[in-house]
């Protein structure tokens, strides 16, 4: 954590509450929190302010909207200088939902949700077709076992 940010335990208790459930009302924060829920919306501000808390998202079951297929694609480069080109033809493509810049074998790391196989290998053609993309290699997601919010602490462990 930045040293220089002026966060304390009610920020962070705050943070893990909205983490597990973003809907959560300010008044329910501050029961459990043990401030007013004036006090939540003031610490909310701080944090929006400093770039902490970005929004506020869904968890969303893509399955029972007909995206039955999740899968990791590793994305090889023709060159790193060409990242940012081929980031913003991924933005374009609206089925890959995250990407990221990494190490290790793959330039890029990149999530991908389609309705069923044949959707899959579309968004793969059009994925492969980006210019600076050198191959592509498809993990096929059986199953999410995990996908919980980080657990912040307090700064004494609790």
């Amino acid at each position: 954590m930045d040293k220089n940010l002026d966060i304390d335990n009610v920020d962070l208790k705050i943070i893990s509450l909205l983490n597990e459930d973003a809907k959560t009302p300010y008044t329910e924060i501050a029961k459990k929190v043990f401030v007013s829920s004036g006090t939540v919306h003031v610490r909310m501000r701080k944090l929006e302010d400093l770039g902490i808390v970005k929004s506020a998202t869904l968890n969303i079951d893509f399955s029972k909207l007909g995206y039955d297929i999740s899968a990791f694609l590793g994305i090889y480069l023709e060159k790193s200088s060409l990242y940012d080109a081929v980031i913003e033809n991924l933005k374009q493509i609206p089925e890959v939902i995250n990407a990221y810049y990494t190490t290790g074998n793959y330039s890029i790391f990149a999530k991908i949700i389609c309705k069923d196989t044949n959707h899959l290998r579309t968004v793969l053609d059009n994925i492969q077709k980006v210019e600076g993309i050198d191959r592509t290699e498809t993990l096929i997601v059986l199953e999410e076992s995990i996908n919980r919010p980080i657990q912040f602490f307090d700064k004494t462990g609790k």
